[in-house]
Formats: structure tokens, sequence, C-alpha cells
């Protein structure tokens, strides 16, 4: 069963104001997704969407912060379309949860998901972490378990190359582990991310 991730703050810091629409509209997404994974769980649960839901709680409340952080305004709540709750009641919870984040802001991700190894996915997502414990991992609402992805922090040129071990609600979530052979001191966020399906 997933462990529920650790509640973890974020460091605050101001936004030039000429990415705030940029970032805002990342942070939105994101958000949108988590919460779409939330109602889909709570619509259709199984034995371990409690452990799902309290896991992807704690990533919305990092969310909800960073975005009061960046200035951002929007009203963002589930919206759990009528394919996705039907997908969820007649399919594994993995394949469940994947339906249910797939929306239009995505559907441009998903037709690159089946490309060749070595070809950069997910462009222009952000990357965080999940707050959950064990060897360097990432869990995906893009990808199935055991495919494997390297992520690239572009500010910093560090890299961690991981296999997808579970669902989230983002194209890539890393764990504790991963996350912290790639990222910033102080930061919980990656802004400018290489994705790349290697495997």
């Amino acid at each position: 069963m997933l462990s529920a991730a650790a509640a973890i703050g974020f460091t605050a810091f101001s936004n030039p104001e000429s990415h705030a629409a940029e970032n805002c509209a990342g942070l939105d997404q994101a958000l949108q997704n988590n919460l779409n994974f939330i109602a889909a769980q709570q619509a259709n649960p199984d034995a371990q969407s409690a452990a799902r839901i309290a896991n992807r709680q704690a990533v919305v409340n990092l969310i909800q912060q960073r975005r009061a952080a960046a200035g951002c305004t929007n009203n963002i709540t589930a919206q759990a379309p009528a394919s996705s709750q039907a997908a969820a009641s007649s399919s594994a919870p993995a394949q469940a949860a994947g339906a249910a984040n797939n929306n239009a802001g995505q559907a441009g991700n998903a037709a690159a998901n089946g490309g060749a190894a070595g070809q950069v996915v997910c462009p222009g997502s952000t990357v965080t972490l999940s707050g959950e414990g064990g060897a360097p991992a990432a869990t995906s609402n893009q990808f199935p378990v055991g495919t494997t992805l390297k992520v690239t922090n572009l500010d910093n040129n560090k890299s961690t190359t991981v296999k997808v071990n579970g669902v989230s609600g983002s194209c890539v979530l890393l764990n504790n582990a991963a996350f912290d052979q790639v990222r910033e001191a102080g930061k919980n966020l990656i802004r400018h991310a290489r994705i790349e399906k290697v495997g």
C-alpha cells in the first residue's frame, strides 16, 4: 500500500512579474490534475484509495502553497469527466487513475508517450516531490508502471533516471530520494525540467 506523503513546506520566494502567468498556468494545471485524481478515487474507491488520496492531498497542499507564493488567483476545482469515471469503474486502479487525470490540456502529451526511447515527453511540465520514501522512483499519470524516465533539472543540470512504480496526478512526481538527486537547495519544485522516456 502506498504510504501517505509527509507534509513538506515550500520555501516562499517572489517571482518576477513577467513569469507570473506562466508559473500560475503550470501550477493551476498540476492542481487540477491532483484534484481530478482525488475525485476519481473518491468516486470509485478500492482498498488503496485512502492512501492514494492522503498522498495526493499532501501534494495539493504543496501546490497551494506555491500558488499562494506566486500570487495565483484562479479558482481550481475537481473536474472528473464522465468518461474518466466510467473508465475508473471498469479498469484496474492504475488505469483508472491515469484516465481520471487525462484532460484536454494533456492530450498532446498523451500522443507522445508511445514514442521511441530517448524522446522528450511532457514538454513544459514542472516536477515536484511526492514525499514518499524508498529508493529513487517516480509516479506518473502518463506512463505505465515499469517505464524508465530521465528527469533533468535544467537550472542546475542535475539528472536522475528512475522507474515509474505507481500512479500520481502529474506527468512525473519524484519520491524524496530521486528529488534529492536533482533539487536546488531549499526548493521543492523544478520549474525548468526535461523529461525523457528512456525505456
